[in-house]
């Protein structure tokens, strides 16, 4: 019988193996380098003739370059080899001043370590989602049941369902005020609900999954201790880096004018943060960070081929969300960054469940293919041609917010110069476009959870926002807040002077979009001068757009009062009654109401003439 068994081939030198193997290695780094997935790398005597026909002559291709060929490519990949190296000897160095700093003083090195933290999952996914994605899409295929799936989809849709009524039963039976938010999601979604393009083609399994997103996320951040403390660290570390920007505008326009002017305090904020993300850009982070969301330049190549609902989609999400440059804005107004960044975050999986509800797809979409958006670099060559670009670029952004402040705050003075007149001629004087929406939009804002007392000053901010924009809005947000801070005293005649710090945190919510009227144009402009063809479509659907947009601002904030509760102790007020206090403050304002309220023997006479030398009241005389 004849022998079958494979033999070693025998015309292969050692020679070709040892640099067969060098080029599949200098293949294996580049494969790497280049983020494909690298190919099969076995021995060639594993195998026989199988082996001989599936990989005919393996090292040929190596043998059959010319010398200066050879040569070119043999740099190459020792070039490649050489620039691991690197990398690895910077990671270690890395990785050991890291460990050093955190020993030495671990609260010090925190953020270092975070952002070390961040940075390692964010590439470890990407080489796991490479290496090991597919064979485990082909593993779960078989397993995959239509019927089973659909089963396990209304399970958890029956345990989320009863997980919520079970937790308002539980959380609200101490705070009531958060069933109202919960009244007030109901309500909203039932009103977009109503006035959807297509009620019967909805998709509810859309809709629900974006909400319980939402709430998942929100819940994180507002109610769990790592979450709040995350995002509360993450705004603080925000501050300190816009602090930076003190040091170029002190230098240009003087510390004087940077203290007191607006102009000089906030704006060139904007030109740094362009800056940074610049830089950020041209080294490749932020691609990753924003690879969906709903900035118009990523969609540029496909809106021409977008339906009516994926263009709803895109629009939805513009409004309901702002700027990164703005954000560092209305933090340095004194805005919570913290409920900021809470807000950016969880309005982009609402903005989609509700633009669906709003606008549901009824086409057959062209972008059903896995292969995600690529985001370019951008133009500059290096680093620092980046970040004059940026600075360069914001310039413009810093006009026009200077002059739609300008423009806008003008138009309001005058509107209420016009409506005090007409409203003298019948006895209401004091008529004005506060007073309007203070009345217009009250069942607003106390849908939204605000105690009653404060949705006049909610509701002015709400019709703010809308009819103007949310810059103004939010610097109006500030003012309250930098009053409840002072200690100022809460009314003053029949005018609210601040708000409490839940309504504070629901109106910082609910004005964290671009949702306004004035933003039309702007949308329109951006998006008809990148695709012309499809200008109809878009003035069609820009205005259900908008009203989309500002519920996803409001809903937002009903979900934040569902989930919001107070933090941190409450004054000792006799401690501090009984100490030597300079100033007024929040919290001496408090005790001394307190005081007020119910004088008796645990209230000092030290402690009542402390109270009177900063407010009046009837015990004071």
């Amino acid at each position: 019988m004849e022998d079958k068994t494979p033999k070693p081939r025998e015309s292969i030198s050692l020679t070709s193996v040892a640099n067969g193997l060098e080029n599949m290695g200098a293949e294996f780094l580049e494969s790497l380098e280049e983020g494909r997935t690298p190919g099969d790398v076995s021995s060639p005597v594993e195998g026989g003739d199988s082996w001989t026909e599936a990989h005919p002559e393996p090292f040929s291709g190596w043998r059959s370059l010319s010398p200066a060929l050879r040569a070119r490519r043999f740099c190459r990949e020792h070039a490649l080899l050489c620039r691991w190296i690197c990398t690895g000897l910077l990671c270690a160095a890395f990785a050991a001043f890291l460990l050093t700093a955190s020993l030495l003083d671990f609260q010090r090195a925190l953020a270092l370590f975070v952002l070390t933290c961040v940075g390692v999952t964010v590439l470890a996914h990407g080489l796991l989602k490479r290496l090991l994605g597919p064979p485990l899409l082909r593993c779960v295929e078989p397993l995959g049941h239509d019927r089973l799936g659909l089963w396990f989809e209304r399970g958890l849709a029956l345990a989320a369902c009863l997980g919520l009524v079970l937790w308002l039963v539980l959380d609200t039976s101490q705070r009531p005020e958060q069933l109202v938010s919960f009244a007030g999601i109901c309500v909203f979604v039932s009103l977009l609900f109503a006035c959807s393009k297509h009620h019967r083609a909805v998709s509810w399994r859309t809709v629900s999954w974006g909400l319980g997103l939402q709430f998942v996320l929100g819940l994180f951040v507002i109610r769990t201790e790592p979450g709040f403390i995350a995002f509360r660290w993450m705004g603080s570390q925000i501050q300190i880096f816009l602090s930076y920007t003190d040091v170029g505008s002190s230098f240009v326009f003087g510390e004087a004018m940077v203290r007191g002017v607006f102009a000089f305090q906030v704006l060139p904020i904007v030109i740094f943060f362009s800056c940074v993300m610049s830089m950020l850009y041209h080294v490749g982070l932020m691609q990753w960070v924003i690879q969906k969301t709903e900035a118009p330049l990523l969609i540029r190549p496909y809106l021409a081929d977008m339906t009516l609902s994926e263009i709803h989609a895109v629009m939805t999400g513009g409004y309901a969300t702002i700027a990164g440059s703005l954000l560092g804005a209305y933090i340095s107004f004194g805005i919570d960054a913290a409920s900021l960044i809470a807000a950016s975050v969880m309005a982009a999986p609402c903005a989609l469940a509700l633009s669906k509800l709003v606008y549901p797809e009824v086409e057959e979409s062209k972008f059903k293919g896995t292969e995600g958006v690529k985001l370019t670099a951008g133009d500059a060559q290096n680093l620092l041609e980046a970040a004059s670009s940026g600075a360069a670029v914001s310039v413009k952004l810093v006009g026009n917010i200077g002059a739609n402040l300008i423009a806008f705050l003008a138009l309001l003075a005058f509107v209420n110069a016009a409506l005090s007149w007409l409203g003298a001629m019948v006895g209401a004087q004091e008529l004005s476009f506060q007073l309007i929406c203070s009345y217009a939009l009250r069942p607003v804002a106390f849908l939204m959870g605000v105690a009653w007392e404060d949705c006049p000053v909610v509701a002015e901010l709400l019709g703010t926002k809308l009819f103007l924009n949310e810059f103004v809005a939010y610097q109006e947000l500030a003012q309250y807040k930098q009053r409840r801070l002072a200690g100022a005293e809460e009314w003053v005649g029949t005018k609210k002077q601040w708000i409490s710090v839940r309504a504070e945190i629901l109106t910082t919510f609910a004005l964290c979009g671009f949702a306004n009227f004035s933003s039309i144009g702007i949308m329109l402009g951006g998006l008809t001068s990148m695709a012309p063809q499809r200008k109809s479509d878009f003035s069609q659907i820009v205005l259900r757009a908008l009203c989309t947009g500002t519920c996803v601002s409001l809903v937002n904030a009903c979900v934040a009062g569902i989930l919001y509760v107070p933090r941190g102790a409450a004054a000792d007020c006799t401690t501090l009654l009984n100490t030597t206090i300079s100033g007024s403050s929040f919290e001496v304002y408090q005790c001394c109401c307190e005081a007020f309220q119910s004088p008796g023997p645990a209230v000092s006479q030290e402690a009542l003439d402390v109270c009177c030398r900063f407010y009046n009241n009837t015990i004071c005389a």
